[in-house]
């Protein structure tokens, strides 16, 4: 099956009141897990790529043939969307698309809204023209995740809705108390302004940062519009936590593969508990 944009598999989460998993993917085996997950669980999935990890793999191109590649081999039927995670700049966003995502967030968060605004229109008119959707964000999300460091800064109703009017973009992620990397602490999500960002935009909504967020309080933002959930650090460390016991286990091992394939299965795992938990198995 051909990649796809996220554009139809949001706008049906939406309606259907589940939210579609973005995991972000870091190499080969990475790659295999997620999308043998989304096979097994009968899932549409988003493979979140960012700058980051597209340098570590050897470029936008060389990451999407190896997707398309799995896709093949792996026999998958499932909708998969290829997503730049965290876009630093229009000429990313085209360098991926022009590589062959089929999706792209531009994040100009840190730029006042009307810089913003501008950034992301330029992205939406090149991506809208190659097919391509477009997620923004508003606000800023705390924590780090590769290049991306910021403190939480909530996202202002009104300039949530100035970018998705002026923009056309197709997905909005507006930052409202969570975080990349693990929590101190209890998450304190913005309920009340996640309903009302919902209700004056219409569009299915992000949540960043979805490691260790309870699952009552992912209930609730399904709830309230949110139909895209991004997902990293849980299986880093699912993957880091199962080649450590296996090294400790096995001091002599040496062949990649004896460590590396345990932590694919729990990474594997860990993936089909959160679609599972999202409401998105059996939805493909």
């Amino acid at each position: 099956m051909p990649l796809v944009s996220m554009t139809d598999m949001l706008n049906k989460a939406l309606e259907g009141k589940y939210a579609v998993g973005q995991f972000n993917i870091n190499n080969l085996e990475w790659t295999q897990a997620v999308l043998g997950a989304a096979q097994e669980e009968q899932s549409p999935v988003i493979l979140g790529v960012s700058e980051g990890a597209a340098r570590h793999m050897g470029g936008f191109y060389t990451v999407v043939k190896m997707v398309e590649g799995l896709v093949h081999d792996m026999k998958v039927t499932v909708p998969v969307a290829i997503h730049l995670d965290h876009g630093s700049s229009i000429e990313k966003c085209k360098e991926a698309i022009d590589a062959g995502f089929t999706s792209v967030m531009i994040d100009d968060s840190h730029s006042p809204i009307d810089t913003n605004i501008e950034t992301t229109k330029a992205v939406v008119e090149y991506a809208h023209s190659k097919g391509v959707s477009v997620e923004a964000e508003v606000g800023t999300v705390g924590g780090q995740e590769d290049d991306v460091i910021g403190d939480v800064m909530y996202a202002k109703l009104d300039d949530c809705v100035r970018i998705v009017k002026e923009t056309g973009i197709d997905t909005l992620a507006p930052a409202l108390g969570s975080v990349h990397g693990p929590y101190k602490g209890e998450p304190n999500l913005g309920f009340t302004e996640m309903e009302e960002i919902r209700n004056a935009t219409d569009l299915p909504l992000v949540l960043h940062g979805g490691t260790g967020i309870p699952t009552h309080d992912i209930e609730k933002a399904i709830s309230l519009g949110t139909s895209k959930i991004n997902v990293n650090t849980e299986n880093q460390i699912s993957f880091a936590k199962v080649v450590r016991e296996v090294l400790a286990e096995k001091p002599e091992a040496y062949d990649p593969r004896v460590f590396i394939a345990p932590g694919r299965e729990a990474i594997k795992q860990t993936v089909i508990g959160k679609m599972r938990e999202f409401g998105s198995s059996n939805k493909a």
